[in-house]
């Protein structure tokens, strides 16, 4: 049951869980008879049982419904106690997301998940580094997600870092990385860090170029997607609007 509140705000009642409510919802909808009809299950933490019967179709469904409530400005009540102690002996994660670390960009608040509903990798610029690639083959292969999503975000810091060239530390490094992105990136007009339409052309193809790698440098997750075991897909943060735009790359 779901009352709204004043300046668009929204609780659930119950509030529990709603990542799986989502998901439930998307994979039961059918017609039985004429009639249509939802089955809506409630839990404290996705189950290993729950999880192996949705599809990464539905995942992505589900992300992508908690992403357009977090925009419409509801707010779950969500017990994170509950969550914890439900996944505190096992954990079954729908997704893996390779994120950057902006501060404005965290994963499960835009896409209004909960705890032990995500893997949430986090770097400056969502890069595929080794050991990023390891973790997402273990969030997958092993732990058992199957959805592989990376998320670059507009107005991002490490690609503007990139296109001026910036050098400090370690960083420089992990800019350089970028820069293939940079230089991929078929845009006419100011090609500098002030331009925001090109910093975010550059973000959308960073994340296509990380895509590519995760296919080509991980030959576990590679099979796993040729398997149709897993989906990777491409997404994109909206700072201003608050929303996520999927993309198959």
């Amino acid at each position: 049951m779901r009352y709204k509140l004043p300046a668009n705000k929204a609780i659930d009642l119950p509030g529990r869980r709603s990542f799986l409510r989502r998901s439930s919802a998307v994979a039961g909808l059918g017609l039985l008879g004429g009639v249509a009809q939802t089955q809506v299950a409630f839990a404290d933490a996705l189950s290993k049982e729950q999880r192996a019967a949705m599809s990464p179709d539905q995942i992505l469904a589900a992300m992508k419904k908690g992403n357009d409530q977090f925009r419409k400005g509801y707010r779950k009540n969500r017990n994170y106690l509950n969550e914890a102690k439900a996944s505190a002996k096992g954990q079954y994660p729908a997704a893996v997301i390779l994120s950057c670390i902006d501060s404005r960009a965290p994963a499960e608040v835009i896409m209004d998940l909960g705890i032990a509903d995500i893997f949430n990798a986090r770097v400056a610029g969502n890069i595929a580094s080794d050991d990023m690639l390891g973790s997402m083959e273990f969030a997958c292969k092993v732990e058992g997600a199957k959805v592989v999503v990376v998320m670059g975000h507009t107005n991002c810091g490490a690609i503007k870092g990139a296109i001026d060239n910036v050098e400090l530390g370690n960083l420089t490094g992990l800019l350089a990385r970028i820069k293939p992105a940079v230089l991929a990136t078929k845009y006419e007009g100011d090609r500098s860090a002030k331009n925001y339409a090109f910093v975010d052309a550059v973000a959308k193809k960073n994340v296509e170029l990380t895509i590519q790698q995760i296919r080509e440098k991980s030959s576990v997750l590679r099979e796993l997607e040729q398997a149709n075991a897993i989906k990777i897909s491409g997404a994109i943060y909206n700072l201003e609007t608050a929303a996520v735009t999927f993309f198959a790359v």
